[in-house]
């Protein structure tokens, strides 16, 4: 009688593998589009990567310091005629928000789409506030 060896992760690989099964048991895709952001002297500025997104469906928000953009990249009907090898182009939602480092002036906020890349461009508010020293008051002196 010959001996098998047992390889007990071999049925987990075959089961992460069957593209078949296992997609469609993933939920609605969602996706975190890629950013820089960096400070000049006088503006913050986001850049995010869009590529094929219309930028009529992108919402762009900055409230309490945080900016947010979502959107959407509808998928349009797929053409049963086509011997697809590979799909992983995806199309869905989308959404980021990111805590911004310094206060913006949130009514000046400028944003541009140009060739796949968005741009997000808020003045910062130079207002100074002013440090208040606090004394310490010591009870029972």
């Amino acid at each position: 009688m010959a001996i098998i060896p047992w390889k007990p992760f071999d049925e987990l690989n075959h089961f992460f593998s069957d593209e078949d099964w296992f997609l469609p048991v993933l939920p609605k895709f969602q996706t975190t589009p890629a950013m820089d952001m960096y400070e000049t002297e006088k503006n913050i500025v986001a850049k995010v990567n869009l590529p094929g997104i219309d930028p009529e469906k992108v919402d762009i928000s900055v409230k309490d310091g945080i900016l947010r953009i979502s959107g959407t990249s509808e998928e349009k009907t797929e053409e049963k005629k086509k011997g697809y090898w590979r799909k992983e182009i995806k199309k869905g939602s989308f959404e980021r928000a990111i805590q911004l480092p310094s206060k913006v002036k949130e009514d000046k906020v400028d944003a541009t789409y140009e060739k796949g890349v968005l741009k997000i461009t808020m003045p910062k508010d130079q207002a100074k506030t002013s440090e208040k020293k606090i004394k310490i008051k010591v009870k029972g002196k």
